[in-house]
């Protein structure tokens, strides 16, 4: 796959929302196209509840790991996707030049209901942008 254009969607912890676009847009992406999501300050593990709503569409993201945002993963993507801002310091748009902003609530600390619609969420946008590919 590394003839592949890069789609990287960032985030903080790389946690959540960005793991969830991760795993739409491996589903939904054209042929030539590979999804990497990471964070600015990655956590240990992927948000439970966002696996749960996950496996609920049939994606398993489960095996996917938070990954820290390298200069190389920049230099390397197709697009740069920033899913939205929880902690202003360690925003990717600041240290990201071009980014698409997509401005997704944070699912941390949220009921399943919540992180159910920010997963309905993030799939219309990753279907809308596949759309533009």
């Amino acid at each position: 796959m590394s003839d592949s254009k890069k789609i990287l969607f960032v985030c903080v912890e790389n946690a959540g929302r960005s793991q969830m676009a991760e795993g739409f847009f491996r589903k939904f992406s054209p042929k030539g196209f590979e999804p990497l999501s990471a964070g600015t300050k990655p956590t240990g593990q992927i948000n439970p509840l966002a696996i749960e709503v996950m496996k609920e569409r049939g994606i398993d993201i489960s095996k996917q790991n938070p990954k820290t945002l390298s200069d190389n993963m920049i230099r390397s993507s197709y697009r740069i996707v920033n899913m939205g801002c929880m902690d202003k310091e360690s925003c990717p748009a600041l240290f990201v030049n071009n980014l698409i902003e997509w401005n997704v609530e944070d699912p941390k600390g949220k009921s399943i209901e919540r992180v159910r619609k920010i997963r309905d969420e993030v799939e219309i946008k990753v279907k809308e942008f596949v759309a533009t590919l």
